[in-house]
């Protein structure tokens, strides 16, 4: 069985401890270190190799968005980041999705929610099922700017399924319900979407979907 490493980073002591509890009691789940501010969670994923970040928002020192930004922001970055929040809605899980994390969770997840949190994003996919976070992604694509042209003619290189199938995953669906609505194997969305995220040089599902509301190929609170 492979162990699934996994970083805490989290300002509250009681936090880091209650979620390392929780996750070192799954037996394909370990937590190999625990960080107090951003700055700490750049310097620890250096040092301890982590294949997946819990990580806090708003946190001293360095932020959560900031701190995302310099761990995913190798070529190379292995880690995965799931973002911790209280709220639904935070004004800035969005920008912190952006930033390059793989999805997000709240804080008062049950230890089950937060165990298949970290086995999906340390699989390579991202937390984008649950609908509070289609929700989010939906609702902060409003609030930004419009369509950026540069993003637009990116979306000119993929095929026209390509982009049904782009479409599709910003609205939250897994590979299977994309097969079922497509009426196609699973395993012919998944090569979709894997020429999707090379064509795009995206890293996951979740950043796919931000490019399509980004770019105004789905409509927020459209789908």
């Amino acid at each position: 069985m492979t162990t699934i490493r996994v970083l805490v980073a989290d300002d509250q002591m009681l936090v880091r401890q209650g979620f390392s509890v929780l996750l070192n009691a799954e037996p394909d789940i370990t937590v190999v270190g625990q960080a107090v501010d951003g700055r700490d969670a750049v310097a620890k994923v250096a040092e301890l190799k982590p294949d997946v970040v819990l990580m806090d928002i708003r946190m001293p020192v360095v932020d959560g968005i900031e701190a995302t930004r310099r761990i995913t922001a190798p070529a190379d970055a292995a880690v995965k980041v799931l973002i911790l929040t209280t709220f639904d809605l935070d004004e800035y899980v969005y920008e912190a999705l952006r930033a390059g994390a793989s999805g997000f969770l709240l804080k008062d997840a049950s230890a089950a929610e937060l165990a298949h949190a970290v086995r999906v994003v340390a699989a390579g996919d991202a937390l984008l099922a649950p609908n509070v976070t289609k929700r989010l992604i939906a609702e902060f694509a409003r609030l930004a700017s419009g369509p950026r042209a540069p993003l637009k003619e990116r979306i000119g290189e993929l095929t026209e399924r390509e982009t049904e199938v782009l479409a599709l995953i910003a609205q939250g669906l897994s590979n299977a319900e994309i097969a079922e609505h497509l009426v196609v194997a699973e395993q012919t969305v998944k090569t979709h979407v894997s020429r999707i995220l090379a064509k795009l040089d995206l890293r996951d599902r979740t950043q796919a979907a931000v490019f399509a509301y980004e770019t105004g190929l789905v409509r927020p609170g459209g789908a």
